[in-house]
């Protein structure tokens, strides 16, 4: 039986404690329960959540656990020396170590994360990697594996993370079942973006809002920084800075994400092929768009209809 450690401290993300709930879910999915969850802290008794509500801890032990989950905060949690001691001499015995949102900032406290590819909350990845300049902060992904350390973004993400460490540990039917009994979706990959730019992606200038809009009715036309830029009536630099500032990225990056979300949705109905899908949507080939759906979704589109299929399969069954 593998030893589960959630790691809370005051002030705790209380959403953050579904994560349990999923190996409590894949206890009932196999003959001898597998997992045994704890909800520790660095000195046990009852710790309040950001909430109010106090939960029931016993005291951290710092080679006991085969999985450590560390919870995030709806602000950057301010860590103490104490919980940052046990957590690096955890390190070597613990065979997972890993972060839910702002957990992130608890670990790299701690000198986990050095020179690690994490995520955290995207409210807060830029925050992390301004303050921890060695990380390799992803701040568009659910989760983010970098050998023995996960970590995820925030919310529901935690979900996401547990139903991943399940799968690894007991293989894709009982993290399937789990995800089953949570309602939840088997399972968002650890690429996939924590939020979609067809509807976030927005910019307070009329000019650079003018630009986005016409990207994403024209996503087969020519999207160049130039086309772009005539399309806002400003030149090709002046047009970059202003989008980047305005957005936070690049119209080259921008572009390409309009063009695999609306990509995606097209391969998930199942109504056309890949060939015509990639062509719909801006890409030159299906090669192109199968890069783009790794770099942005850590699956290609053939594994996204696949798992679309199964789901239409699975609801149909059940009606």
């Amino acid at each position: 039986m593998k030893r589960i450690g959630l790691v809370v401290f005051p002030g705790f993300q209380i959403l953050d404690m579904a994560a349990a709930s999923v190996f409590e879910m894949a206890n009932l999915e196999v003959a001898d329960p597998a997992y045994e969850i704890d909800v520790v802290s660095e000195s046990g008794g009852a710790v309040k959540s950001s909430l109010g509500a106090a939960v029931q801890t016993i005291a951290l032990d710092p080679g006991a656990y085969d999985t450590l989950l560390v919870t995030g905060a709806t602000v950057v949690p301010t860590s103490s020396p104490k919980l940052l001691r046990l957590l690096a001499r955890a390190i070597e015995p613990t065979r997972r170590m890993t972060s839910i949102c702002t957990g992130a900032f608890v670990l790299a406290n701690a000198g986990l994360l050095h020179a690690r590819r994490v995520t955290t909350h995207w409210c807060f990845a830029r925050e992390l990697q301004r303050q921890f300049p060695s990380l390799r902060v992803e701040e568009d992904r659910i989760f983010v594996r970098d050998g023995t350390v996960w970590t995820s973004a925030g919310m529901t993400a935690c979900i996401d993370l547990a139903i991943a460490l399940v799968e690894e540990d007991l293989g894709v039917d009982v993290s399937r079942a789990v995800a089953k009994k949570l309602v939840v979706h088997h399972r968002r990959a650890g690429g996939q973006s924590q939020f979609s730019m067809l509807s976030e992606l927005e910019s307070q200038s009329d000019r650079i809002q003018a630009a986005l809009t016409y990207a994403k009715d024209h996503l087969h036309k020519d999207l160049s920084v130039e086309t772009l830029a005539h399309t806002a009536h400003m030149s090709p630099r002046h047009f970059s800075r202003e989008f980047r500032q305005s957005t936070g990225q690049s119209p080259a990056r921008a572009v390409e994400r309009l063009r695999a979300e609306t990509a995606r949705i097209l391969v998930e109905a199942d109504t056309l092929s890949i060939e015509r899908i990639a062509s719909k949507t801006g890409f030159s080939d299906p090669e192109r768009m199968r890069r783009a759906f790794l770099r942005l979704f850590g699956q290609p589109p053939q594994a996204l209809k696949r798992a679309a299929r199964a789901r239409h399969t699975a609801t149909s069954t059940a009606a």
